[in-house]
């Protein structure tokens, strides 16, 4: 797979870990760049990513199609303005098959881990076969929501029904007149709910915190408009940049200096009074913290589904499972055939549970165990020729996060050829510049609505915002546009 020899853009060994818009994204740019030795390594037989492992009914993306796309690759014909997640699945296995990246994929292949010689300049990975391979990069292009949270709930394992997590539905279980239990009411759950709803007998929502949720503006696209749009492809792109614009616009409303929320609670209150009409029921179903603090989540059926005779939602607590049922905290027993988990993912574990070792035998788990952090989202001091796509602190609340992998992808190809033209052997970040980016990402973190005191997805058990960036896209790609050497300390390779 990997061949040794000198080194240039033919055979520099890659390694990237992932086959979503990350490992896809990065793999298009390196094999336009020249570069042929690189290998993609996927723990599934197939590309996609989350949009692979997601097939819950209703999944789709809450960013819309012509921006949640590669700038490079955008005329696929959405039949939608919001794709669903097999419409993304589908463009991602497009552009896998148009840019000849098949030969370079190694399935069913989960990296343990990945160790630093820093003699040779040289990454060693193994997978969890104890297959071993080498390279002188090592991507990780793993994402954010790629393993399930699974809740801790006394008595779990004592239940005889069905349980699965949305993220690994069971499509071969018939839920036609079973009596339901969904737990959690996240950016999933409002998206399969409604879907459900309408085939089981019964259907019990546990919620422990209510979401906010707006009306989301979709709608298909007349043939009139697919046809235009292919015929003249300038037309999406013209949409496209309405789209980012747009979007880009919205960062204002999560900071508390320029803060826009009051329009975003007077959407979600006209659009939750319109829908439910039972003030009491309505008072249910009213968050307990601000608006922005957690993710705003869109959707036209959630609170219609709600209203549904057979489908009732519960804020009490879980106290525990029982083989038939779930007992809430007052003792009531409801019984269930299945137990559906919308309790999302372990965000801010990220890379786990792969061990990942640099210079000297550090560990990532060790360096990040107050909570993950890197410069710029991409490079870790101590990890040399190292980097992350969709990594610590890049993921966005306003946005397209495919916006922030191409300039992810600009910063990592710029570097190898840096270390290249250099003959280096490997390029270590400086800690001080690690350390003065983070200081900076968490001040301004203070001033956004997610630091306004509530629990999220965003936040370790410590509170520590790991996961978004709290500025706009384009100051992110101002400071990606090129690998800032002078931000590394440089070891030459020996002649």
């Amino acid at each position: 797979m990997f061949k040794q020899g000198s080194h240039s853009n033919k055979n520099i060994r890659i390694a990237i870990i992932g086959t979503g818009f990350g490992g896809l994204g990065l793999a298009i740019r390196l094999k336009q760049a020249g570069f042929q030795q690189f290998t993609l390594f996927e723990k599934a037989n197939d590309v996609g990513g989350v949009w692979r492992d997601n097939t819950y009914p209703g999944a789709a993306c809450d960013v819309p199609s012509h921006l949640y796309s590669f700038s490079f690759e955008q005329d696929l014909g959405w039949k939608n303005r919001y794709g669903s997640s097999q419409e993304i699945h589908q463009y991602l296995r497009h552009c896998t098959e148009k840019y000849q990246l098949y030969p370079h994929i190694q399935f069913n292949t989960e990296i343990a881990s990945a160790n630093f010689d820093a003699t040779q300049g040289i990454w060693h990975i193994q997978s969890t076969t104890g297959e071993k391979f080498e390279a002188e990069f090592l991507i990780a292009a793993v994402g954010q929501l790629n393993r399930p949270a699974y809740p801790k709930i006394k008595g779990l394992e004592n239940f005889k029904g069905k349980t699965f997590h949305s993220a690994r539905w069971d499509h071969d279980y018939d839920l036609n007149n079973k009596r339901v239990a969904v737990i959690g009411t996240g950016a999933s759950a409002i998206q399969f709910v409604p879907e459900i709803a309408k085939q089981v007998a019964h259907l019990d929502i546990y919620q422990r915190s209510a979401p906010y949720v707006i009306p989301k503006p979709d709608r298909l696209y007349s043939p009139i408009e697919r046809k235009a749009f292919q015929k003249l492809p300038v037309l999406q792109s013209l949409d496209r940049i309405f789209q980012y614009s747009y979007n880009e616009i919205r960062l204002k409303s999560f900071t508390t200096t320029l803060n826009e929320m009051p329009l975003a609670e007077y959407i979600f209150q006209r659009h939750i009074r319109e829908e439910i009409k039972d003030p009491h029921f309505r008072h249910r179903l009213m968050p307990d913290y601000p608006i922005g603090c957690k993710r705003i989540l869109i959707s036209n059926h959630w609170y219609r589904s709600l209203v549904r005779t057979n489908v009732e939602v519960i804020n009490t607590a879980i106290q525990e499972v029982t083989e038939n049922g779930i007992v809430d905290q007052d003792g009531n027993l409801r019984e269930v055939d299945t137990i559906i988990y919308g309790t999302g993912f372990t965000a801010t574990d990220f890379m786990a549970p792969m061990q990942i070792k640099g210079l000297n035998g550090i560990s990532l788990k060790e360096v990040w165990q107050d909570g993950a952090e890197a410069y710029l989202g991409l490079t870790v001091s101590g990890f040399p020729n190292f980097f992350m796509l969709y990594g610590p602190n890049t993921n966005l609340g306003h946005n397209s996060i495919v916006y922030m992998i191409e300039s992810q992808v600009n910063y990592i190809l710029d570097a190898i050829q840096v270390y290249l033209k250099k003959n280096l052997r490997f390029a270590n970040l400086k800690p001080e510049s690690q350390q003065k980016f983070n200081q900076e990402i968490q001040e301004r973190m203070k001033s956004t609505m997610w630091s306004q005191g509530c629990n999220s997805w965003y936040q370790t058990a410590t509170g520590k915002n790991t996961n978004n960036w709290p500025g706009f896209t384009f100051e992110y790609r101002q400071r990606t546009r090129r690998f800032d050497i002078e931000n590394y300390a440089l070891t030459p390779r020996q002649s």
